[in-house]
């Protein structure tokens, strides 16, 4: 919902000054990596949980960058005479950008944030005044219908989306922007959906002043602004996902009972993928007394898709009415009142016999295959962003076990992954040591004790010899029954593709004769 006590936007349909603004904004080096050399790395970071109070001593000086920081981050009045040798002043105020302040200042109207893309770009984000990083400022308190910039879960999911080149991309719950923001460097058309008009009319803003393609924007809740015929190749979204009682800040309450809202973003985005696209969404799910929370999220999967679903934190009941009611700014309000939201949440989460939250990301691929993969995991451990080959990767492999029973994976060729190690664990000074550990040093890092056979067989994977001729080999430098290796060890090739050790490689045409 929208709210008309919230102060006019600059206009959306003036793209000449967005341009123009855009220029003398990177003129000045407002970029993301010009703030962090002026303001040193404290001041960035605690800028980015939105404490001013670090960045407003750096800027204590009359460079065109710093006055920059203190009008259209800090939110400070500047002088009107040096905001007009920096910027497009008259057309700034023409246009809503600015607004006068007394006689001789001027503010800003939005947040405009530099934000870095994946690849170095330098744009920018818009949103309303203190939102620039989530909610974590208590701006939802006063404000319903207001617009946050980037936050942490902004950058998640666009770290860990799938960036390969499509022909189209739906936004959906847009926000500020930024999905759409990036979708548009690999996508030829963008549509980006929000239940806020005013989400979508900053969108507009952050795609203008970003130097971005527009993209096609619809108002309304989920799929609803989506044609019946219409497909997509790459669904995300960063839902407002937050399981509360009611629907009272739109930026992160989705209006229905439990974590209603999540399950039918997933349960409906299937049939609006073409084969092989993906959808990619951040959601949080209730882990419900008497029931197995991975077989709760198995459930939401829609027919004729893939998936992978990653729990990456956990939260009891009380812990979790914390953090949302702290995001509210409902913590430095009257005592009373926090205390009965505060009960209000336990009371919900009790009636649906709910224990605890689950955060994380849930990837669906459409597949026309009769016999989908659906991986549900808990992995809380530290991870190296961007992700989207990482997952791009696991559904490759996917692909290919299933395509390939344990006779055609002994007739396989397969390569040591890169960043890969191998460590050794046991007692000082002893001959054998008790386990082997294959670590990543990349993607998702994970880490996976193997036996002496796995270890040897994963050393020498360089796509020369096929995985039975390797076993052959390791059987007789063990002294064992080859053909008991090649029966019992498939499994352990399995689950080495599968969890990304090892990967298939471009089989030779001929083998070195044993």
């Amino acid at each position: 919902m929208s709210d008309t006590s919230l102060p006019a936007l600059p206009a959306s349909d003036r793209p000449d000054v967005a341009a123009r603004l855009r220029d003398a904004l990177l003129g000045a080096s407002f970029t993301a990596d010009g703030l962090l050399e002026l303001l040193g790395a404290p001041a960035y970071a605690a800028l980015a949980r939105s404490e001013t109070v670090p960045a407003l001593r750096a800027t204590r000086g009359d460079t065109p960058l710093e006055l920059l920081v203190r009008l259209f981050l800090l939110q400070q009045p500047v002088p009107y005479a040096r905001v007009a040798g920096v910027l497009p002043a008259e057309a700034c105020l023409e246009t809503g950008w600015l607004v006068r302040i007394g006689t001789d200042e001027v503010a800003a109207t939005v947040d405009v944030r530099p934000y870095g893309g994946l690849d170095g770009e330098d744009w920018f984000i818009v949103s309303d005044l203190g939102c620039a990083v989530g909610g974590a400022g208590g701006i939802g308190s006063r404000d319903e219908g207001v617009v946050l910039g980037v936050g942490g879960a902004s950058t998640t999911l666009a770290g860990i989306t799938v960036r390969a080149p499509v022909g189209s991309a739906l936004d959906l719950g847009t926000g500020s922007g930024i999905q759409a923001l990036h979708a548009g460097r690999h996508a030829t058309r963008v549509t980006a959906t929000d239940v806020n008009p005013r989400a979508l009319h900053i969108t507009a803003l952050t795609l203008a002043l970003s130097g971005a393609r527009a993209a096609d924007l619809r108002q309304g809740s989920l799929f609803e602004p989506v044609r019946d015929d219409e497909r997509f190749d790459l669904i995300v979204s960063n839902p407002p996902f937050v399981i509360s009682p009611g629907a009272r800040l739109t930026y992160r309450d989705g209006g229905m009972g439990g974590d209603d809202l999540c399950r039918t973003l997933v349960q409906q985005a299937g049939e609006r993928l073409n084969e092989g696209g993906f959808a990619q969404f951040l959601a949080n799910w209730q882990h419900v007394e008497g029931e197995d929370w991975q077989d709760r999220l198995r459930s939401w999967v829609p027919r004729g898709c893939d998936a992978w679903i990653v729990q990456r934190e956990v939260q009891d009941v009380t812990q979790y009415a914390e953090l949302w009611l702290r995001d509210a700014g409902d913590h430095r309000g009257d005592a009373a009142e926090y205390q009965a939201r505060y009960d209000a949440w336990l009371e919900e989460f009790e009636a649906r016999k709910v224990r605890a939250v689950g955060f994380g990301w849930i990837t669906l691929r459409r597949t026309g295959s009769a016999t989908p993969s659906i991986t549900v995991e808990e992995w809380p451990h530290p991870v190296e962003q961007p992700l989207g080959d990482t997952v791009r990767a696991h559904f490759a492999r996917v692909d290919y076990l299933r395509g390939h029973d344990d006779a055609a994976l002994l007739d396989g060729h397969f390569r040591l992954v890169r960043e890969v190690v191998q460590e050794q664990v046991g007692l000082p000074g002893a001959e054998d040591p008790e386990h082997v550990v294959l670590r990543q040093n990349r993607g998702m890092r994970r880490a996976i004790t193997v036996d002496t056979v796995g270890a040897g067989f994963a050393g020498v994977c360089d796509g020369t010899l096929s995985a039975g001729r390797i076993l052959d080999a390791i059987a007789q430098l063990m002294g064992e029954n080859p053909l008991l290796l090649r029966d019992r060890t498939p499994a352990q090739i399995r689950l080495l593709v599968e969890q990304g050790f090892i990967e298939p490689a471009q089989e030779s045409a001929e083998e070195p004769a044993q």
